[in-house]
């Protein structure tokens, strides 16, 4: 694994308007990610662990404070910069699989290729691949309300991987699912993450899951802490 950081997070925070003043979700976070690493954010609920990933995906970006990626300032970047380092680089994976139920499964993993530009053929090809590495090729021409929970949660990882992005970002990616199908999902992130290369930072309330993983953080009153 190299020991060059994928993302620098100097400072961070993040504050939101509430009903009466200014509400502090992240205070001074300070993170290194290497590239090919695993990370796990762990924390309850409202503690800033989906704010952290927003901010990691550029969805958002910090009040103060710094994150590169790959030396890169995010926020210094265009809205429309960022929306192409989201497409090209950046695999976002969801509790929920947010796919069209129009369109058929290979259509769905297909989507961020076409919506970046790619002719259809080649589109197509890469998500097939995608759909070889999550165990779904024979499922390419099924619509996705014909699939299982976990097939579509799986589908929606294929479509996070179409473009060979740099780092997987996943909230709460197995959340929806039950245990068996979860544990299914566990497994394929973490070989995703093995075989493929691709860095992975996961907000995750599963501990078996964070137990494989190479470093576990904890989120409490928008501070990070590692996590023996």
């Amino acid at each position: 694994m190299p020991d060059t950081p994928l993302y620098q997070l100097r400072e961070v925070g993040k504050e939101v308007a509430g009903p009466a003043e200014r509400l502090v979700i992240l205070r001074r976070i300070d993170l290194s990610v290497k590239e090919g690493e695993s990370v796990a954010i762990l924390g309850a609920s409202g503690s800033g662990k989906t704010t952290l990933l927003h901010l990691l995906s550029t969805l958002d970006t910090p009040s103060w404070g710094e994150i590169t990626m790959r030396g890169r300032n995010l926020a210094a970047l265009s809205g429309e910069a960022r929306a192409r380092l989201r497409n090209r680089e950046i695999g976002l994976i969801f509790q929920f699989h947010h796919l069209l139920p129009e369109f058929n499964t290979l259509e769905n993993v297909a989507m961020p290729g076409i919506i970046g530009g790619m002719p259809r053929p080649k589109a197509f090809d890469l998500a097939r691949e995608a759909l070889g590495h999550v165990g779904l090729s024979e499922r390419t021409n099924h619509l996705v309300t014909t699939l299982s929970g976990g097939e579509r949660q799986r589908a929606a990882i294929a479509r996070a991987i179409l473009m060979k992005p740099q780092v997987l970002l996943g909230d709460e990616p197995s959340g929806s699912l039950d245990e068996a199908n979860g544990e299914k999902i566990a497994e394929l992130l973490l070989r995703l993450n093995r075989e493929l290369g691709m860095t992975l930072v996961v907000v995750t309330h599963n501990q078996g899951l964070a137990q494989r993983m190479d470093r576990r953080l904890e989120l409490h009153a928008g501070e990070l802490h590692a996590q023996v």
